[in-house]
């Protein structure tokens, strides 16, 4: 398949044979969850197990950590078996390969971490490898992996390639440094040595818990296969999502961008929460992507300038506080005024009561003589928002701000010409197409090619009840997702036809925003979904810092339920807590560890007194 960035159709892959379910190929995405018990208990992690797979997943990962483990994977196996079910079990394998070749006789798969599989692990070192230093570790990847292979080819085992951003090998770190093409080298590297060996059953990840650099890593990735004749199936997942609405949000936000792209075979959305919580919102992203298969071509041609593989903002002529440099804006109604702080003159600390920042408000229906209003401190300025019917009076109005709602197969002749003469005018992009990420992709490559710097906002329509918010979630962050990457967005709009909160339609927005790294309003909470791995009580930790730390807009933290990705998943974050043993936590200030295995119970008050402190030195 080439990429086309307009209309909806899946990559083409060979066929990976896990157990019981085919991935890739014409086989449906399938959805895939993991375990968070001990996995050397079996009861357990049968009925946890069972809990995933009665939810609707239809892989079961589990983490297989030492030869007890590995070896119990045969007890668990039966016992799900016993009770009647035929779904595969992946075994979730780090830091020693040895026990990779024992998971791979009892479980339908295995995940291997180029990161950590071969290589040391990281410890954030310098150091420079000749190229001959370089072939001889590669050398011992290969020596190491081959054999791993023919265990799996013996036993019809399935493998994943999985690289996370923040488990990269201080090798791959060193020489391509901690970016995508380092992640997608991670990767090749192994699946050179599969394709040399006639190994195909195996499927790949890449994941990070930065939206922008796993995006741009998968495409990146599906590149380079394509150069080396490489037709392998994803696997997709943004991993320390979070949970809750924000996990919810930055999970859509990276997974629908390449799911809408046609890229992707398997998924798994790693939510804070219980295991079979993750199912109904994987089913429900997968569900609302691929009913645009099928859809109306939508005849559109890319502007020359963009880079699908390395997308840059497009550049935009400022429109007062809209497009050019500035952060993207958010339109929407605002509910009760002490609530909401109403403006473009951000004040440094927003008060308790003023949660978000609502750019502008509108007054007034689309389809109507709809204004847009701006609240400053000297009072409400109004702008004129046009329907397209209306472009002819344009000209008759005075404003330094116009909004013009345009669809793309409006007449180009008669659009361009009045967005040229009128540089003033700010695209509200629209779309009711079955595909709305490729129909308003093609407006703005439209305006994009004509050589015009308007800035766009993208509007996007709903029909959820307040029963609905967790899909509406969902599907405006899969809509907006690709389109804040590619570097399009200037601003969102977000509608509902329904019962739904200005509330919690506006907080959508501004996570969604957030989750694509173009605009931060509110803490970021870097966290994990826990594994057998993880030894201290994740949830209830989330949720105090949560409680501790929510006022404090811009702040990064990492919540870490063991060290496998915990300092390099962290990497972008102020402070990280991770788990250093049974009910012990090391505290890390950036990827420094400052504090080592403190009890749990005092954790958390030593996380806040270390920000506390630092605050109180900056100021």
């Amino acid at each position: 398949m080439s990429l086309d960035l307009f209309n909806y159709q899946r990559r083409e892959t060979n066929v990976v044979h896990v157990g019981a379910v085919d991935i890739g190929g014409n086989n449906l995405i399938r959805i895939q969850s993991m375990t968070t018990t001990n996995t050397d208990n079996t009861e357990d992690s049968v009925a946890q197990a069972e809990r995933i797979i009665k939810a609707g997943g239809e892989l079961v990962r589990l983490t297989t950590q030492g030869k007890r483990e590995a070896e119990n994977l045969k007890n668990i196996n039966a016992g799900l078996r016993a009770d009647g079910y035929d779904t595969p079990l992946v075994a979730d394998v780090h830091f020693i390969a040895n026990i990779a070749d024992i998971a791979a006789q009892y479980a339908e798969g295995v995940r291997i971490n180029p990161g950590n599989y071969v290589d040391p692990a990281r410890r954030f070192i310098k150091k420079e490898y000749s190229d001959e230093e370089y072939a001889q570790e590669l050398q011992k990847i290969e020596d190491r992996f081959v054999p791993f292979l023919n265990i799996c080819k013996k036993n019809h085992t399935a493998i994943r390639i999985g690289v996370n951003n923040g488990s990269l090998s201080d090798r791959i770190r060193n020489r391509y440094g901690d970016t995508p093409k380092g992640i997608v080298e991670s990767c090749m590297e192994f699946l050179r040595i599969c394709k040399q060996q006639h190994f195909d059953n195996v499927v790949i990840s890449i994941k990070a818990s930065n939206t922008v650099i796993m995006v741009r890593s998968v495409r990146l990735l599906v590149e380079q296969m394509k150069k080396e004749n490489m037709e392998y199936p994803l696997h997709l997942g943004v991993t320390e999502a979070g949970n809750g609405e924000d996990g919810r949000i930055k999970s859509a936000v990276g997974i629908g961008a390449l799911l809408a792209d046609g890229i992707g075979d398997t998924i798994r959305v790693s939510l804070s929460e219980e295991p079979e919580a993750e199912i109904p919102v994987a089913r429900h992203l997968v569900n609302y992507i691929t009913m645009r298969a099928g859809h109306v071509l939508i005849p559109a041609v890319a502007a020359k300038e963009f880079n699908w593989l390395e997308p840059k903002r497009r550049v935009t002529k400022a429109v007062e506080n809209i497009g050019g440099e500035q952060v993207p804006v958010v339109i929407g109604k605002g509910p009760e005024a002490d609530y909401w702080y109403i403006g473009s003159d951000i004040p440094k600390q927003l008060l308790p009561n003023q949660k978000y920042i609502l750019d502008y408000n509108q007054f007034g229906e689309l389809q109507g003589t709809g204004k847009l209003a701006e609240l400053e401190k000297n009072g409400t300025k109004f702008y004129p928002i046009f329907p397209v019917n209306a472009m002819p009076f344009m000209s008759m109005v005075q404003s330094p701000l116009k909004f013009l709602v345009l669809e793309f197969g409006t007449p180009s002749a008669e659009y361009l010409t009045c967005l040229k003469y009128h540089p003033e005018t700010v695209v509200i992009c629209m779309s009711h197409h079955k595909n709305r990420l490729g129909d308003q992709r093609a407006l703005v490559h439209e305006i994009w090619a004509a050589g015009l710097k308007n800035p766009v906002i993208f509007s996007e329509m709903y029909q959820h009840s307040q029963k609905e918010k967790e899909e509406f979630q969902i599907e405006a962050a899969a809509d907006l997702g690709a389109l804040m990457i590619d570097g399009l967005t200037d601003g969102i709009w977000l509608l509902n036809d329904g019962d739904l909160s200005d509330k919690d339609i506006l907080s959508t927005a501004f996570g969604i925003l957030q989750a694509g790294r173009l605009r931060t309003t509110r803490t970021e909470y870097i966290s994990c979904p826990g594994c057998g791995r993880t030894l201290y009580d994740l949830q209830g930790t989330i949720a105090k810092i949560k409680k501790a730390t929510q006022g404090m807009k811009g702040l990064k933290i990492g919540i870490m339920g063991c060290i496998v990705n915990g300092p390099g998943e962290m990497h972008d974050a102020d402070y990280g807590y991770v788990g250093a043993g049974f009910n012990r936590i090391s505290l890390y200030r950036k990827q420094v560890c400052v504090e080592k295995s403190i009890p749990e119970d005092e954790a958390v008050d030593h996380l806040l007194a270390l920000i506390k402190k630092d605050r109180e030195k900056r100021s």
